[in-house]
Formats: structure tokens, C-alpha cells, sequence
């Protein structure tokens, strides 16, 4: 039991990886329609001699990013004294109403999960830290908006290609997001299979709402006059 809810959680955090990127090609977003403002914020960037807001946005973003990567270091920290701490954890896990039997080794199997998931977390929000550093250096290198060294088709893709960078930067954040809500449902796990199956379906419903059907996601794009159809170009 506790292996074949394993292999369904990794099925479905994999199954709806890909499904969320393919359905994002041909329906409306949170990820999609804010590249589609993350384009239009760039475009606005070119024409201002001043920056300075433009790298405060920026800076904002890559501190929440920096707590969520400090929290995963202090997270993996307590799972590691977990480990060292077995025994006692599973005498308190005895105690819980509904909890299923647990031996050390299966103990020990749902902490070194729970590690991977908040590892594969710190290395995304950290990459995700990188890449604003690279917007960064792109805003800074941006030309100025009375500058003749670029054409308006040059300005144009040199606007797409930053706003690219910010936007696979974003990506790498929802991940590291998305590890946290699953590591919830792997929670579950230490009472019952049954509690862990049910704990990341859920994940996965809650997800979808967020990302396609949310109320922010409707306000997003009826700040430009759209709805929940299929993203245009940009």
C-alpha cells in the first residue's frame, strides 16, 4: 500500500506537471496571461529614463523567493534530525487516532521523501533567484528610450526576450511553490496511505482551480478586456 500510493503520488505530481504546461498553450492561465503583462511591463521599461522601479519590482520578487529558499534549508534541517530521531517520532505517530502501524523502515522511506521534495524545492526557488538576477542585468543593459542604437523591432524582441527570462524565473518559483503543496499531502502519509492519496488528489484539484478557474485569474484578465478563452499571441 504505501508503495503503490507512492508511485500514484509521483504519477499524478508528473501527470499534472505536463498537463498544466500543455493546457496553458490553449487556455488562459495564471502563468500565461502574466507573461502576457510580464511582455507589456517590459515594453513601458524601455520607455522610461528611469529604472529604478522597474529593479525594485525585481528586487521584491527575489526577496519572497529568498525566504521560501531559506525555509526549505530549515525545513531539510528538521527532517534530517527526524531521521536521527526515529523512534521517537513513531511512538508519537502511535498515538494519533486512525494511524497505521509504522515500522522504522517505513519511517524512515517517508522522511527521505519528504527530503527530496523540499530539496528539488530549494533548487528551484534558487534558480528561480538566478534568473531575476539575469533580468536584472538585462533592465540594466536595456537602451535608453532616446537611443537610435536599436530599431522599434529590435526594442520590441529585446522587450519579449527579458520578459522571457522573468517569466521561465516565475516558472521556477510555481515549482518550488507547487513541492510545498505536495510535501502537505506526503503529511498524510505518516497516518495513513488512504490520507495521502486523498491529500494530494486534493493538491492537484486545488491546483487546477487556482491556476485556471480562480477569481484572480478573472481579474487579471478583465483588467485588459479578456476572458477564460484560448491565450492570444503576444
Amino acid at each position: 500500500m504505501d508503495f503503490a500510493s507512492l508511485a500514484g503520488f509521483l504519477a499524478t505530481w508528473a501527470g499534472y506537471t505536463v498537463f498544466a504546461r500543455k493546457r496553458a498553450k490553449v487556455a488562459w492561465c495564471l502563468a500565461s496571461s502574466l507573461q502576457w503583462y510580464r511582455v507589456e511591463w517590459m515594453l513601458r521599461m524601455l520607455d522610461r529614463d528611469m529604472r529604478m522601479p522597474d529593479t525594485a519590482i525585481i528586487g521584491n520578487l527575489e526577496r519572497v523567493i529568498g525566504f521560501f529558499a531559506s525555509t526549505s534549508i530549515l525545513i531539510l534541517a528538521g527532517l534530517v534530525t527526524a531521521l536521527t530521531a526515529n523512534k521517537a517520532a513513531i511512538e508519537v505517530l502511535r498515538t494519533l487516532p486512525f494511524a497505521e502501524p509504522t515500522s522504522v523502515e517505513q519511517f524512515e522511506l517517508k522522511v527521505l521523501v519528504l527530503i527530496f521534495i523540499f530539496i528539488f524545492a530549494f533548487f528551484n526557488f534558487t534558480w528561480s533567484l538566478r534568473q531575476y538576477s539575469f533580468a536584472n542585468v538585462l533592465i540594466g543593459a536595456a537602451p535608453a528610450p532616446d537611443s537610435d542604437d536599436m530599431d522599434a523591432d529590435e526594442r520590441r524582441r529585446f522587450a519579449i526576450s527579458t520578459a522571457k527570462v522573468i517569466d521561465q524565473a516565475g516558472h521556477s518559483y510555481n515549482y518550488g511553490l507547487r513541492s510545498y503543496y505536495f510535501a502537505m499531502a506526503v503529511m498524510g502519509w505518516f497516518i495513513h496511505p488512504l490520507l495521502f492519496i486523498a491529500g494530494y488528489v486534493t493538491v492537484v484539484v486545488v491546483l487546477y482551480l487556482r491556476e485556471f478557474r480562480s477569481r484572480t485569474l478573472q481579474s487579471i484578465l478583465a483588467a485588459e478586456g479578456k476572458t477564460l478563452l484560448p491565450p492570444r499571441s503576444k
